[in-house]
């Protein structure tokens, strides 16, 4: 266990937090930027409007001829426009693979760049890995490599090319005067802000704003913010504002180590995290009280490390009663501190002894309610079925949406479950199909399917009077990915008294609770 130390930060006293290894505290004002609206102009109709608020003004700055010009105004709202084009513009690009989670399709960049093909991971819709565009910047070069992929052997990457006659455009009103700028950096006096999106409800932020282009033709509005003000964003809507004190305490830690970890998800489009589920809700100022921004201030600075390292800081809402490791969900190296916990302060499952990779020591886990840190809440067991026409068109999507092989199935006939992971998580699912047999993987099975909330269930088939299967009910338990710490098991062990550290410590074993410094490694690609 971690030896319990008094760490002084900027903001006052952190009592009662443990610590392997004090180092002194360093004052670091890290801003990160966050994709608050990441696709504007998708639909013609897409509207963004940002406001000062009452005694301040907007300051846009756009580029006129080359250079500055300043802009004052108490709110501007942005449509989107078209510039005709001289002449068609080709744009196109190599997708190598297509994933569903940015772990994922981050292994899946590393294996590429082990085969010497430079890429870029991005985001059109799901999480692609793409030659990158800098160096295939040719069509000769995108096809000479498509051609090279495929005389290989390799059937999954193919181009995807689309010829633009125009090229959409921000456009806005400010003085009575129409402007189309493709970047506009947008400041105020005290550096808060209004925005709302298609009329929709007007939501507050603090730093700073650019709306810029990205990679897929429509248009990012970045908060440029300071990483403890954006939790003020991100903590009550991933905890809750009623979670006990010391989860959320728990939880702002693991936000500011989860942020400054994946600074590098959208490096392709030039800002550095999301604010949706794919990385952490983050919604501005709205839903902060001064509960949580007392707990944002008490943990100020402090992250979880691993042998110096941020660690991979990822949790979920319900674990279902066993949290897994990164391998029983993603593809890649697996983190030391990522592994198989029963998620219970009591000893209600040996583990060690008895693994859930078995499917009929799995259900005997399963049916399991009592003495778990998530008993009682809803998504600790569940169960949701489908039949067999509904499984059909949820994985025909899916096979669309991913362009693969078997894409247009009319019917399911049969799903199997291949293989468990001893955390009891199904790795490997076989859905039999009128054109072959589609092997779903591991968090694919979340995708491609409509009912399991996790991958932590089993397969109850559902047949007519003639035992003919009609469909299948899933019986499981937990939501999310269940890797890391639950958001509902925090709530448990605060009430019984944990401190954030003591949580921190049950679910991600080994690690080091310390103060942001400058030895600090944010992220260290894995060999």
């Amino acid at each position: 266990m971690f030896q319990s130390k008094t760490v002084l930060l900027g903001m006052g006293m952190v009592a009662g937090f443990s610590l392997l290894a004090a180092q002194p505290a360093i004052a670091r004002d890290v801003e990160i930027k966050v994709g608050i609206v990441q696709r504007f102009g998708e639909e013609e109709s897409d509207t963004l409007t940002v406001g000062s608020l009452p005694g301040d003004r907007l300051t846009l700055e756009i580029e006129t001829g080359g250079q500055p010009q300043i802009l004052e105004t108490d709110k501007v709202t942005f449509t989107l426009g078209a510039r005709a084009l001289s002449e068609a513009e080709l744009s196109e690009h190599i997708v190598l693979s297509d994933q569903g989670t940015f772990e994922t399709a981050e292994d899946s960049a590393k294996e590429w760049r082990s085969r010497g093909i430079e890429v870029e991971i991005t985001q059109p819709g799901r999480w692609q890995v793409w030659a990158h565009r800098e160096v295939y910047n040719t069509p000769l070069l995108k096809r000479l490599l498509l051609e090279d992929l495929q005389r290989a052997g390799f059937t999954e990457p193919y181009l995807s090319s689309e010829v633009r006659q125009e090229r959409a455009i921000a456009s806005f009103v400010v003085g009575g005067y129409r402007y189309n700028r493709a970047n506009v950096a947008i400041r105020s006096g005290n550096n808060l802000f209004t925005i709302q999106e298609d009329g929709g409800k007007q939501s507050r932020f603090a730093g700073r704003l650019q709306l810029q282009p990205n990679a897929y033709g429509t248009y990012t509005l970045v908060n440029e913010v300071d990483i403890e003000t954006y939790l003020r964003g991100v903590v009550p809507y991933e905890i809750g504002q009623s979670a006990p004190t010391n989860a959320v305490e728990a939880q702002t830690i693991i936000a500011r180590t989860y942020a400054l970890r994946n600074l590098r998800r959208f490096k392709a489009d030039n800002y550095e995290m999301c604010a949706t589920v794919h990385c952490q809700v983050y919604k501005g100022l709205e839903g902060s009280t001064s509960r949580i921004d007392q707990a944002i201030a008490r943990t100020k600075g402090l992250v979880l490390t691993y042998e110096n390292e941020l660690v991979d800081a990822l949790y979920s809402s319900t674990t279902g009663g066993v949290t897994a490791s990164f391998s029983d969900v993603w593809n890649g190296e697996e983190r030391p501190y990522l592994k198989a916990v029963i998620d219970s302060p009591n000893q209600v499952w040996d583990l060690g002894a008895t693994s859930l990779a078995d499917e009929q020591t799995f259900r005997k886990f399963i049916a399991l309610n009592e003495g778990f840190n998530e008993t009682g809440r809803s998504p600790f067991r569940w169960e949701r079925s489908a039949t067999l026409q509904e499984l059909a068109t949820t994985l025909q999507k899916y096979l669309e949406k991913t362009q693969h092989p078997l894409e247009g199935i009319k019917s399911v006939q049969k799903l199997e479950i291949m293989r468990r992971s001893p955390s009891g998580r199904v790795l490997e699912l076989d859905v039999t199909t009128d054109k072959g047999i589609v092997k779903l993987l591991k968090n694919e099975i979340r995708s491609a399917l409509g009912p399991p909330r996790s991958t932590l269930f089993y397969l109850q088939p559902m047949k007519n009077a003639q035992q003919q299967i009609t469909g299948y009910t899933f019986v499981g338990g937990g939501f999310g990915h269940g890797v890391g710490m639950s958001q509902f098991g925090s709530y448990n062990l605060a009430n019984l008294g944990w401190s954030a550290a003591k949580i921190l410590e049950f679910y991600y074993p080994g690690t080091t609770l310390q103060p942001l410094n400058d030895s600090i490694v944010f992220w260290e690609e894995m060999e």
